[in-house]
């Protein structure tokens, strides 16, 4: 019988691309073992393992039951789970009058319902050793809606309350719950985006730049570490001062 690894674990949703595989280098870096969970991509989760002497597991975050079974096996065969971060997330733009249901359903699923599936599933793990570090990934446009998103909007705003409630919750149990928010950063998502739309974007950034996935890693691993042990229910704007609260 393979004796249990007491390794901690840093369990990371859509952690194998973007600002996502940011983090997970970031913690892995910070000592931790990571574990990503992705949806569809096998060559960069391979990559992810590859780079990192990550565990990844191809889960869809929107099941209940998925998650509940991959954190049983991440705690049983991997180790012990310090860290959660929230991160996996889609759009599905559009204007409400025209949006499709499923469109609705697939990201509050997928951006919103994932934070409970996997909060569900590592809580009772970290209750019971007193000690953990939930982040949640949200948005600015969580804070200040966007046009075309009240789908993405309504599901990054439901995180913060989310993060706060659980932040309530779990305090007692030397288990913080944080969230971040952050603003136009520079991944293969905004790469894709209309010049004319990103330049407009790029005037309502005080920084004048888009973020760096390496910027929102490093408050990661702040908020994952001993440093951060009394914030708790945070909600940490990181947007270049395009939207102040």
């Amino acid at each position: 019988m393979t004796e249990k690894s007491t390794e901690k674990v840093a369990l990371v949703t859509g952690g194998t691309r973007g600002i996502g595989l940011e983090i997970s280098r970031s913690l892995a870096a910070d000592g931790y073992k990571v574990v990503a969970l992705y949806h569809g991509n096998k060559k960069a989760a391979k990559a992810c393992e590859e780079e990192l002497d990550a565990k990844t597991y191809q889960v869809d975050v929107s099941d209940f039951d998925a998650c509940q079974k991959v954190v049983a096996t991440i705690e049983e065969k991997v180790g012990p789970i310090y860290v959660l971060v929230n991160n996996a997330g889609i759009t599905r733009d559009g204007a409400l009058h025209k949006m499709a249901e499923e469109n609705w359903h697939q990201v509050i699923e997928t951006n919103l319902t994932s934070c409970f599936n996997l909060c569900r599933a590592v809580m009772s793990y970290m209750r019971d050793r007193q000690d953990g570090r939930v982040i949640n990934i949200s948005s600015i446009n969580g804070q200040k809606g966007q046009f075309g998103q009240t789908n993405y909007a309504a599901a990054k705003a439901g995180m913060i309350g989310f993060t706060k409630s659980l932040a309530l919750e779990s305090a007692i149990k030397n288990i913080t719950v944080n969230a971040i928010c952050p603003g136009y950063i520079e991944t293969d998502m905004t790469g894709q985006m209309n010049q004319d739309v990103l330049g407009l974007i790029l005037r309502q950034i005080p920084a004048g730049r888009l973020g760096q996935p390496q910027e929102i890693a490093g408050i990661v691993s702040f908020l994952a570490s001993e440093k951060a042990a009394f914030i708790n229910g945070a909600t940490i704007s990181a947007n270049g001062g395009q939207y102040m609260v």
